[in-house]
Protein backbone atom coordinates (compact mmCIF):
# COMPACT_ATOMS: atom_id res chain seq x y z
CA UNK A 1 0.00 0.00 0.00
CA UNK A 2 1.28 3.33 -0.71
CA UNK A 3 2.75 5.37 1.95
CA UNK A 4 0.56 8.36 1.39
CA UNK A 5 -2.72 7.65 0.37
CA UNK A 6 -4.38 3.73 0.70
CA UNK A 7 -3.88 2.56 -3.32
CA UNK A 8 -2.49 -0.71 -3.45
CA UNK A 9 -1.23 -3.48 -5.49
CA UNK A 10 -4.81 -4.58 -6.51
CA UNK A 11 -4.40 -1.92 -9.12
CA UNK A 12 -1.36 -3.99 -11.09
CA UNK A 13 -0.46 -0.94 -12.93
CA UNK A 14 0.77 0.70 -9.60
CA UNK A 15 4.12 1.59 -9.12
CA UNK A 16 6.16 3.23 -5.59
CA UNK A 17 9.08 5.40 -5.28
CA UNK A 18 11.64 5.42 -3.04
CA UNK A 19 9.88 6.48 -0.07
CA UNK A 20 7.27 4.32 -1.00
CA UNK A 21 4.78 6.62 -2.64
CA UNK A 22 2.39 5.67 -5.56
CA UNK A 23 2.22 6.85 -8.86
CA UNK A 24 -1.19 7.64 -8.60
CA UNK A 25 -1.08 10.16 -5.74
CA UNK A 26 1.95 11.68 -7.57
CA UNK A 27 0.78 12.82 -10.38
CA UNK A 28 -2.41 13.99 -9.02
CA UNK A 29 -1.10 17.87 -7.66
CA UNK A 30 0.71 17.95 -11.50
CA UNK A 31 -2.70 16.81 -13.63
CA UNK A 32 -4.90 18.69 -11.51
CA UNK A 33 -2.63 22.05 -11.23
CA UNK A 34 -4.47 24.12 -12.99
CA UNK A 35 -7.75 24.11 -11.18
CA UNK A 36 -6.73 22.20 -7.62
CA UNK A 37 -3.65 23.97 -6.85
CA UNK A 38 -4.80 28.08 -6.96
CA UNK A 39 -6.11 30.03 -4.98
CA UNK A 40 -9.39 30.68 -4.39
CA UNK A 41 -9.56 34.22 -5.57
CA UNK A 42 -8.20 32.89 -9.19
CA UNK A 43 -10.48 29.78 -9.37
CA UNK A 44 -13.28 32.47 -9.03
CA UNK A 45 -11.89 34.45 -12.14
CA UNK A 46 -11.89 31.52 -14.17
CA UNK A 47 -15.75 30.36 -13.19
CA UNK A 48 -16.48 33.72 -14.27
CA UNK A 49 -14.72 33.86 -17.16
CA UNK A 50 -15.80 30.22 -18.44
CA UNK A 51 -19.69 31.37 -17.74
CA UNK A 52 -19.49 34.51 -19.65
CA UNK A 53 -18.02 31.85 -22.87
CA UNK A 54 -21.02 29.87 -21.77
CA UNK A 55 -23.38 32.30 -21.90
CA UNK A 56 -22.06 33.82 -25.37
CA UNK A 57 -22.05 30.11 -26.91
CA UNK A 58 -25.19 29.95 -25.55
CA UNK A 59 -27.01 32.85 -27.05
CA UNK A 60 -29.52 32.34 -29.98
CA UNK A 61 -30.60 29.03 -28.26
CA UNK A 62 -33.05 28.03 -24.90
CA UNK A 63 -30.38 27.11 -23.20
CA UNK A 64 -26.54 27.55 -22.20
CA UNK A 65 -26.37 24.12 -20.64
CA UNK A 66 -27.25 20.36 -20.17
CA UNK A 67 -26.71 18.92 -17.07
CA UNK A 68 -27.26 14.55 -16.33
CA UNK A 69 -28.54 14.38 -13.13
CA UNK A 70 -28.86 11.32 -10.73
CA UNK A 71 -29.31 12.38 -7.39
CA UNK A 72 -25.87 12.09 -6.31
CA UNK A 73 -24.14 15.26 -4.37
CA UNK A 74 -22.05 15.72 -7.57
CA UNK A 75 -24.45 16.14 -10.28
CA UNK A 76 -26.51 17.79 -7.28
CA UNK A 77 -23.75 20.56 -6.52
CA UNK A 78 -22.91 21.68 -9.93
CA UNK A 79 -26.96 22.10 -10.57
CA UNK A 80 -27.28 24.32 -7.84
CA UNK A 81 -23.92 26.32 -8.79
CA UNK A 82 -25.69 26.40 -12.26
CA UNK A 83 -28.32 27.91 -11.21
CA UNK A 84 -26.08 30.54 -8.93
CA UNK A 85 -24.21 31.39 -11.85
CA UNK A 86 -27.35 32.50 -13.86
CA UNK A 87 -27.13 29.67 -16.10
CA UNK A 88 -30.63 28.28 -18.49
CA UNK A 89 -30.24 24.88 -17.69
CA UNK A 90 -31.71 21.76 -19.26
CA UNK A 91 -31.76 18.89 -16.46
CA UNK A 92 -32.39 15.31 -17.47
CA UNK A 93 -32.01 11.83 -15.48
CA UNK A 94 -31.68 8.39 -17.40
CA UNK A 95 -33.99 6.04 -15.32
CA UNK A 96 -32.53 2.66 -15.96
CA UNK A 97 -34.77 0.80 -13.46
CA UNK A 98 -32.33 0.38 -10.51
CA UNK A 99 -32.88 3.97 -8.90
CA UNK A 100 -33.31 4.01 -5.13
CA UNK A 101 -36.33 5.98 -3.17
CA UNK A 102 -33.60 8.32 -2.26
CA UNK A 103 -32.71 9.41 -5.51
CA UNK A 104 -36.12 10.04 -6.92
CA UNK A 105 -36.99 12.20 -4.40
CA UNK A 106 -33.44 13.85 -4.60
CA UNK A 107 -33.74 14.88 -8.59
CA UNK A 108 -37.59 15.75 -8.33
CA UNK A 109 -36.48 18.45 -5.16
CA UNK A 110 -33.71 19.82 -7.13
CA UNK A 111 -35.56 20.13 -10.23
CA UNK A 112 -38.84 22.08 -8.63
CA UNK A 113 -36.25 24.11 -6.41
CA UNK A 114 -33.88 25.21 -9.45
CA UNK A 115 -37.00 25.52 -11.89
CA UNK A 116 -34.70 23.83 -14.66
CA UNK A 117 -36.53 22.30 -17.35
CA UNK A 118 -36.60 18.44 -16.45
CA UNK A 119 -36.74 15.38 -18.82
CA UNK A 120 -36.16 11.82 -18.02
CA UNK A 121 -34.97 9.09 -20.22
CA UNK A 122 -36.50 5.97 -19.21
CA UNK A 123 -34.71 3.14 -20.80
CA UNK A 124 -36.61 -0.03 -22.06
CA UNK A 125 -36.08 -2.48 -19.11
CA UNK A 126 -36.53 -5.70 -20.49
CA UNK A 127 -33.38 -4.68 -23.33
CA UNK A 128 -31.86 -3.28 -20.40
CA UNK A 129 -31.75 -6.49 -18.31
CA UNK A 130 -31.04 -8.15 -21.40
CA UNK A 131 -27.77 -6.06 -22.18
CA UNK A 132 -26.96 -6.12 -18.06
CA UNK A 133 -27.20 -9.60 -18.09
CA UNK A 134 -25.17 -10.41 -21.33
CA UNK A 135 -22.12 -7.99 -19.39
CA UNK A 136 -22.50 -10.90 -16.43
CA UNK A 137 -22.29 -13.54 -19.30
CA UNK A 138 -19.51 -11.92 -20.46
CA UNK A 139 -17.45 -11.77 -17.06
CA UNK A 140 -15.90 -8.55 -17.98
CA UNK A 141 -14.81 -6.03 -15.28
CA UNK A 142 -16.86 -2.77 -15.87
CA UNK A 143 -20.31 -4.04 -15.52
CA UNK A 144 -21.41 -0.42 -15.42
CA UNK A 145 -20.64 -0.09 -18.79
CA UNK A 146 -24.29 -0.20 -19.96
CA UNK A 147 -25.20 2.71 -17.27
CA UNK A 148 -22.46 5.00 -18.42
CA UNK A 149 -22.68 4.87 -22.39
CA UNK A 150 -26.60 5.30 -21.97
CA UNK A 151 -25.95 8.30 -20.24
CA UNK A 152 -23.12 9.53 -21.90
CA UNK A 153 -24.84 9.24 -25.35
CA UNK A 154 -28.26 10.33 -23.85
CA UNK A 155 -26.40 13.67 -22.83
CA UNK A 156 -25.05 14.46 -26.44
CA UNK A 157 -28.29 13.40 -28.33
CA UNK A 158 -30.27 16.04 -26.52
CA UNK A 159 -27.68 18.63 -26.46
CA UNK A 160 -27.63 18.69 -30.51
CA UNK A 161 -31.81 18.24 -30.09
CA UNK A 162 -31.77 21.57 -28.08
CA UNK A 163 -29.16 23.02 -29.84
CA UNK A 164 -27.18 23.07 -26.75
CA UNK A 165 -23.52 24.46 -27.58
CA UNK A 166 -22.08 23.21 -23.49
CA UNK A 167 -22.50 20.07 -21.28
CA UNK A 168 -22.04 21.14 -17.46
CA UNK A 169 -20.78 18.03 -15.38
CA UNK A 170 -20.06 16.78 -12.26
CA UNK A 171 -16.84 15.18 -12.91
CA UNK A 172 -14.36 17.33 -10.44
CA UNK A 173 -10.76 16.24 -9.08
CA UNK A 174 -11.37 16.57 -5.41
CA UNK A 175 -14.07 13.27 -5.14
CA UNK A 176 -12.84 11.61 -8.54
CA UNK A 177 -9.14 12.64 -9.38
CA UNK A 178 -7.61 8.75 -8.71
CA UNK A 179 -9.19 6.04 -10.63
CA UNK A 180 -6.31 3.37 -12.12
CA UNK A 181 -7.33 2.25 -15.60
CA UNK A 182 -7.01 -1.00 -14.64
CA UNK A 183 -10.26 -0.91 -12.72
CA UNK A 184 -12.87 -0.05 -15.30
CA UNK A 185 -13.04 0.14 -18.87
CA UNK A 186 -11.63 3.81 -20.41
CA UNK A 187 -13.57 3.92 -23.65
CA UNK A 188 -16.97 3.05 -22.35
CA UNK A 189 -18.93 6.12 -23.13
CA UNK A 190 -18.26 6.32 -26.75
CA UNK A 191 -17.33 2.24 -27.49
CA UNK A 192 -20.84 1.75 -28.80
CA UNK A 193 -18.88 -1.58 -31.15
CA UNK A 194 -17.80 -3.34 -27.77
CA UNK A 195 -21.53 -2.48 -26.26
CA UNK A 196 -22.78 -4.47 -29.37
CA UNK A 197 -20.59 -7.25 -29.53
CA UNK A 198 -20.84 -8.28 -25.98
CA UNK A 199 -24.79 -8.18 -26.49
CA UNK A 200 -24.65 -9.96 -29.65
CA UNK A 201 -22.75 -12.80 -27.84
CA UNK A 202 -24.49 -13.08 -25.02
CA UNK A 203 -27.70 -11.13 -25.35
CA UNK A 204 -31.60 -12.68 -26.66
CA UNK A 205 -33.49 -9.36 -27.63
CA UNK A 206 -32.59 -7.05 -30.49
CA UNK A 207 -31.12 -3.52 -29.31
CA UNK A 208 -33.86 -1.57 -30.59
CA UNK A 209 -33.97 1.61 -28.42
CA UNK A 210 -30.82 1.37 -26.48
CA UNK A 211 -28.99 4.74 -26.41
CA UNK A 212 -25.92 4.23 -28.16
CA UNK A 213 -22.98 6.31 -28.88
CA UNK A 214 -20.50 5.73 -31.38
CA UNK A 215 -16.77 7.33 -31.66
CA UNK A 216 -18.02 8.83 -34.90
CA UNK A 217 -21.07 10.38 -33.11
CA UNK A 218 -18.87 11.67 -30.74
CA UNK A 219 -16.60 12.98 -33.42
CA UNK A 220 -19.29 14.73 -35.10
CA UNK A 221 -20.78 16.14 -31.80
CA UNK A 222 -17.59 17.78 -30.72
CA UNK A 223 -15.63 18.61 -33.83
CA UNK A 224 -18.29 19.35 -36.12
CA UNK A 225 -21.14 20.66 -34.19
CA UNK A 226 -18.82 22.27 -31.21
CA UNK A 227 -20.52 20.67 -28.16
CA UNK A 228 -17.96 21.03 -25.34
CA UNK A 229 -18.03 20.37 -21.44
CA UNK A 230 -17.22 22.23 -18.52
CA UNK A 231 -16.53 20.55 -15.10
CA UNK A 232 -17.61 23.31 -12.83
CA UNK A 233 -16.78 21.27 -10.09
CA UNK A 234 -13.30 22.09 -10.76
CA UNK A 235 -13.98 26.08 -10.16
CA UNK A 236 -14.89 25.93 -6.80
CA UNK A 237 -14.22 25.17 -3.37
CA UNK A 238 -15.28 21.52 -3.12
CA UNK A 239 -15.60 20.26 -0.02
CA UNK A 240 -18.23 16.66 -0.22
CA UNK A 241 -19.10 17.06 3.62
CA UNK A 242 -19.49 21.20 3.35
CA UNK A 243 -21.51 20.66 0.40
CA UNK A 244 -23.77 18.07 1.57
CA UNK A 245 -24.62 19.59 4.68
CA UNK A 246 -25.95 22.81 1.77
CA UNK A 247 -27.89 21.02 0.04
CA UNK A 248 -29.24 18.96 2.27
CA UNK A 249 -30.38 22.80 3.85
CA UNK A 250 -31.09 23.73 0.74
CA UNK A 251 -32.58 21.16 -1.30
CA UNK A 252 -33.63 18.39 1.02
CA UNK A 253 -31.14 16.33 -0.01
CA UNK A 254 -31.15 12.81 1.24
CA UNK A 255 -27.44 11.24 1.71
CA UNK A 256 -27.25 7.37 0.36
CA UNK A 257 -23.86 6.37 2.58
CA UNK A 258 -21.42 6.10 -0.15
CA UNK A 259 -19.95 7.13 -3.49
CA UNK A 260 -22.65 6.50 -6.54
CA UNK A 261 -24.92 4.39 -3.83
CA UNK A 262 -28.02 6.74 -5.53
CA UNK A 263 -28.59 3.25 -7.97
CA UNK A 264 -29.24 -0.02 -6.39
CA UNK A 265 -27.20 -1.72 -8.93
CA UNK A 266 -24.39 0.35 -8.94
CA UNK A 267 -24.33 0.22 -5.36
CA UNK A 268 -23.98 -3.68 -5.21
CA UNK A 269 -21.47 -3.48 -8.56
CA UNK A 270 -19.08 -1.32 -6.01
CA UNK A 271 -20.15 -3.07 -2.89
CA UNK A 272 -20.19 -6.94 -4.03
CA UNK A 273 -19.39 -7.69 -7.46
CA UNK A 274 -16.27 -5.69 -7.76
CA UNK A 275 -14.59 -6.81 -4.39
CA UNK A 276 -15.86 -10.74 -4.48
CA UNK A 277 -14.98 -11.52 -8.35
CA UNK A 278 -12.49 -8.76 -9.12
CA UNK A 279 -10.42 -8.43 -6.08
CA UNK A 280 -11.39 -4.39 -6.74
CA UNK A 281 -12.33 -2.18 -3.50
CA UNK A 282 -13.04 1.26 -5.26
CA UNK A 283 -13.59 2.94 -2.04
CA UNK A 284 -9.70 2.81 -2.15
CA UNK A 285 -9.27 5.36 -5.36
CA UNK A 286 -11.98 7.45 -3.69
CA UNK A 287 -10.63 7.85 -0.58
CA UNK A 288 -7.04 8.29 -2.11
CA UNK A 289 -8.39 11.12 -3.88
CA UNK A 290 -10.22 12.75 -0.46
CA UNK A 291 -6.49 12.64 0.42
CA UNK A 292 -4.60 13.90 -2.06
CA UNK A 293 -7.47 16.83 -1.63
CA UNK A 294 -6.41 17.27 1.40
CA UNK A 295 -10.31 16.61 2.71
CA UNK A 296 -9.32 13.86 4.56
CA UNK A 297 -6.17 11.85 6.21
CA UNK A 298 -4.70 8.69 5.60
CA UNK A 299 -5.81 7.28 9.11
CA UNK A 300 -8.94 8.65 8.00
CA UNK A 301 -9.23 6.39 5.12
CA UNK A 302 -7.52 3.70 6.24
CA UNK A 303 -10.01 3.47 9.38
CA UNK A 304 -12.78 3.51 6.69
CA UNK A 305 -11.53 0.86 5.00
CA UNK A 306 -11.49 -1.51 8.26
CA UNK A 307 -15.92 -1.35 7.03
CA UNK A 308 -16.84 -3.80 5.01
CA UNK A 309 -17.45 -2.47 1.88
CA UNK A 310 -21.54 -2.14 1.60
CA UNK A 311 -23.56 -2.49 4.83
CA UNK A 312 -24.18 -6.22 5.94
CA UNK A 313 -27.96 -5.22 6.07
CA UNK A 314 -27.90 -3.27 2.67
CA UNK A 315 -25.46 -6.47 1.07
CA UNK A 316 -28.58 -8.98 2.28
CA UNK A 317 -31.06 -6.78 0.71
CA UNK A 318 -29.32 -6.58 -2.71
CA UNK A 319 -28.25 -9.90 -3.13
CA UNK A 320 -32.26 -10.70 -2.88
CA UNK A 321 -33.57 -8.17 -4.66
CA UNK A 322 -30.47 -7.45 -7.54
CA UNK A 323 -30.67 -11.34 -9.41
CA UNK A 324 -34.27 -11.30 -8.56
CA UNK A 325 -34.96 -7.80 -10.50
CA UNK A 326 -32.80 -9.68 -13.16
CA UNK A 327 -35.12 -12.52 -13.39
CA UNK A 328 -32.54 -14.85 -12.86
CA UNK A 329 -32.10 -17.68 -9.53
CA UNK A 330 -29.47 -16.94 -6.59
CA UNK A 331 -27.73 -20.02 -8.19
CA UNK A 332 -27.35 -18.63 -11.52
CA UNK A 333 -26.07 -15.51 -10.23
CA UNK A 334 -23.05 -17.16 -8.02
CA UNK A 335 -22.45 -19.14 -10.68
CA UNK A 336 -22.04 -16.21 -12.98
CA UNK A 337 -20.03 -14.63 -10.43
CA UNK A 338 -17.51 -17.59 -11.05
CA UNK A 339 -17.13 -17.25 -14.20
CA UNK A 340 -13.45 -17.03 -15.44
CA UNK A 341 -12.60 -13.02 -15.59
CA UNK A 342 -12.06 -11.63 -18.97
CA UNK A 343 -10.93 -8.30 -20.49
CA UNK A 344 -13.20 -5.92 -22.67
CA UNK A 345 -10.31 -6.42 -25.17
CA UNK A 346 -11.29 -9.91 -25.61
CA UNK A 347 -14.06 -8.61 -27.68
CA UNK A 348 -14.20 -6.37 -30.78
CA UNK A 349 -13.66 -2.91 -29.58
CA UNK A 350 -13.31 0.37 -31.89
CA UNK A 351 -9.43 0.59 -31.38
CA UNK A 352 -9.31 0.78 -34.87
CA UNK A 353 -11.71 3.58 -35.33
CA UNK A 354 -10.40 5.69 -33.00
CA UNK A 355 -6.91 5.32 -34.93
CA UNK A 356 -8.05 6.17 -38.24
CA UNK A 357 -10.56 9.50 -36.68
CA UNK A 358 -7.25 10.86 -34.40
CA UNK A 359 -5.80 10.74 -37.54
CA UNK A 360 -7.88 12.69 -39.30
CA UNK A 361 -8.86 15.09 -36.57
CA UNK A 362 -4.93 15.60 -36.44
CA UNK A 363 -4.81 16.74 -39.94
CA UNK A 364 -7.60 18.82 -39.65
CA UNK A 365 -5.95 20.16 -36.83
CA UNK A 366 -2.60 20.98 -38.81
CA UNK A 367 -5.52 22.87 -41.65
CA UNK A 368 -6.35 24.87 -39.06
CA UNK A 369 -3.24 26.04 -37.96
CA UNK A 370 -1.85 26.74 -41.43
Amino acid sequence: MCSVCVMDTTDPSIVFDENGQCNHCKSYSEKFKNTQLISPEKKKELLHKNIQEIKTRGKGSKYDGILGVSGGVDSTYAALLAKEQGLRMLIFHVDNGWNSEQSVGNIENLAQITGFDYVTNVLDWEEFRDIQLAYLKASVLDFEVPSDHAIYATTYKYAAKYNIKTIITGLNASTEGILPGTWHYSEKNTDSVNIKAIHKQFGKLPLKSFPLLSYEDFFYYTKVKGIKSFDILNYVEYNKEEVKKRIMKELGWRDYGGKHYESIITRFYQGYILPQKFGIDKRKAHLSTLIAAGQITREEALKELEKPPLDPEILKHDLEYVPKKLNISQEEFQQLMKLPNKSHYEYPTDQYKRGNLGRIKNKISSLFKA
